[in-house]
């Protein structure tokens, strides 16, 4: 089941910690940041799933990240740290402004077997490949 949310994204203390602290290529960081939290009700009606592909809405860009239940998350919303990771699916128009959408930006999600990559691995798929 592929459902369409909204995605929100922001700091983290861990997050920022470890980014500030030199630690982006760690296991650490990565369980950290390559996650998405999920409503409980959204989070059911996935299957429970642990872990979701995030795509952009014309499909062109997809992450796979953890998932799990939260209650500061609205329905119909997800959250995902401001990391490497929603990078990918953040949507890039800034509407004059020079900033992305890091609030709000429509995405795809579903339940996925796909394996959560660490952040060189992101970077060596997506950023290496040419992303325009």
């Amino acid at each position: 089941m592929i459902c369409e949310f909204l995605l929100n994204t922001g700091s983290t203390i861990e997050e920022g910690r470890l980014a500030k602290g030199g630690s982006k290529l760690t296991e650490e960081y990565t369980l950290e940041c390559a996650v998405c939290e999920i409503n409980l009700h959204d989070y059911l009606r996935l299957g429970s799933p642990e872990k979701v592909l995030v795509s952009t809405k014309d499909a062109k860009y997809s992450v796979a990240v953890y998932a799990y239940p939260g209650d500061s998350v609205e329905p119909g919303h997800i959250f995902m740290p401001r990391a490497i990771w929603s990078n990918v699916v953040v949507d890039s128009e800034t509407f004059s402004t020079g900033s992305p959408l890091y609030k709000g930006s429509p995405v795809h999600v579903e339940a996925t077997e796909e394996e959560v990559l660490s952040a060189e691995e992101i970077v060596l798929k997506v950023y290496m490949r040419g992303r325009r």
